[in-house]
């Protein structure tokens, strides 16, 4: 029996416009499978296209903040908001990211006994706060960051990552996307 990805219809490939199928096409060649998050998303095209374009603005630079520290974000925030896609799928790329297989079930679980740095583990104390309790952030959090060397552009981002995700959550808790099984065991193992 095939798990659904979706409580709404998730249209065929053959019948995306030819930007969106060459998109999921081509993570499907990277990662050997589709991610169900991107066929979930398929069905609105204009709503597919900008998530994506501002997923890869926040998450694939590297200034600021590192790839994986972004990811721990993710993780950390996802799982205060119970999105298990999100922290599946987003803990696999940590742990590839980090090249830590520990990391990502350790911020899943409780960030404040991760493997991190004082410096990530104030920029994850701001995340969770402004994820939890955004009414009370306020100007000491920021000169926190500062203090731990976050310029205004990273904290920016931070925040940004946060907001981002947090309607990633909220969409996949609409739809009951369920993270795709590969996602399970990748990084857990270095390839040898």
């Amino acid at each position: 029996m095939t798990e659904r990805i979706s409580r709404f219809s998730v249209p065929d490939l053959a019948d995306l416009p030819e930007d969106v199928r060459d998109r999921i096409l081509a993570v499907q060649d990277k990662a050997g499978f589709v991610p169900n998050v991107f066929l979930m998303l398929a069905r609105r095209p204009a709503e597919f296209r900008a998530f994506f374009d501002y997923h890869d603005a926040l998450m694939e630079k590297d200034v600021g903040l590192t790839k994986a520290e972004r990811e721990m974000i993710v993780v950390a925030t996802s799982a205060a908001g119970s999105c298990l896609y999100c922290v599946i799928a987003h803990g696999a790329v940590l742990r590839i990211r980090a090249k830590n297989p520990r990391l990502a079930d350790q911020l899943a679980t409780n960030y404040r006994k991760a493997e991190i740095s004082p410096r990530q583990r104030a920029m994850l104390d701001f995340a969770l706060k402004l994820s939890t309790r955004g009414g009370e952030v306020d100007d000491a959090d920021l000169e926190t960051l500062r203090v731990h060397g976050f310029d205004d552009e990273a904290i920016w981002d931070i925040g940004a990552i946060v907001a981002f995700f947090a309607m990633s959550n909220r969409l996949v808790h609409l739809t009951g996307t369920p993270p795709n099984e590969p996602f399970y065991l990748m990084g857990r193992v270095p390839k040898g």
